[in-house]
């Protein structure tokens, strides 16, 4: 990509679109497209055909998706799987029809199954069983990285496929009843605080791990990945440690200043037992995270905390 190239970051506003656009804006590209949802439903093809025909992007980060917590994704389990379907079939198939150059795929850890030998690499996919409460969002984003390899085996695109582990930073969502684990802790800790309720519920039993990548992470891997590589086999993005959901709490609730007790709802689920990525694909190419968990989490935290002022 040079300066002047013609990107489309679709997705932006969500909490990855935004920090890919930050990391570009940052390193002095300019000619940036965006389009948000009610300007361009990339569910519906005819709009799609439209918006690749008139701009003619040079280049394509793919990071629109339909996501959500554990519970959103048990809820709304056709929404997830329809919806992630038809945005990634529109989008790399004009991509494709438009000759676009390049195309970067962003996938999910979970589309690993759910006893993947730990830490997971990358030929683990499509050895198991997925985990059910989000085996239709994990199934549309397999069939994304398929569609991505697929269409470079028949037409040559140069598609390439990143997979993510759990993601967290500016712009992510805080809702209880759809964000994923670690904002949900976020928000918990902070009112229980700001109210001084004596204690915190939390879902399920505190033993699962999870592995946890600040999202500027993800876009600087992200932009080095684009620039440089240019392989049929997706890529791992994770920071290569996990960390249980209890001392992820005690690390929360030490950062927030909460003094309370915690209480766990062993009759809400657990989700897959640990989710560690092997990223020694991602350190071979030579790209290494930066920002510790407890640095991600601090910078979060006074951004939140500020915010709802």
């Amino acid at each position: 990509m040079d300066k002047s190239s013609k990107i489309y970051v679709a997705g932006h506003r969500g909490m990855v679109g935004s920090a890919i656009i930050r990391k570009l804006n940052a390193e002095g590209f300019n000619n940036l497209i965006v389009r948000n949802s009610n300007e361009l439903d990339l569910r519906n093809q005819e709009a799609v055909s439209k918006f690749f025909e008139s701009e003619k992007p040079e280049y394509v980060f793919m990071a629109a998706a339909k996501v959500g917590g554990i519970m959103a994704n048990n809820i709304y389990r056709a929404e997830f799987l329809y919806d992630n379907l038809m945005i990634e079939a529109n989008v790399l198939h004009h991509s494709y029809l438009n000759q676009v150059k390049k195309l970067l795929f962003l996938g999910s850890s979970c589309i690993y199954p759910k006893f993947a030998p730990q830490p997971m690499k990358e030929e683990h996919l499509l050895t198991g069983t997925l985990e059910p409460t989000n085996e239709p969002y994990a199934i549309a984003k397999i069939v994304g990285i398929k569609l991505s390899e697929a269409y470079r085996d028949q037409y040559g695109c140069n598609y390439i496929s990143v997979m993510p582990t759990n993601l967290y930073g500016p712009n992510d969502n805080y809702d209880l009843q759809n964000s994923h684990v670690l904002p949900a802790m976020i928000r918990k800790f902070h009112e229980a605080k700001t109210e001084s309720r004596p204690s915190v519920e939390l879902w399920g039993s505190g033993t699962p791990r999870r592995e946890f990548l600040h999202v500027d992470d993800l876009a600087a891997a992200s932009y080095f990945l684009m620039q440089t590589y240019n392989q049929p086999e997706f890529v791992n993005i994770g920071v290569g440690e996990d960390i249980s959901i209890k001392d992820l709490a005690l690390l929360i609730k030490s950062l927030v200043g909460y003094e309370g007790e915690l209480h766990w709802d062993h009759t809400k689920p657990d989700g897959t037992p640990q989710k560690l990525l092997n990223i020694d694909r991602l350190k071979s190419l030579g790209f290494v995270p930066k920002i510790s968990l407890k640095e991600g989490i601090e910078a979060v935290y006074k951004e939140y905390s500020s915010s709802i002022r």
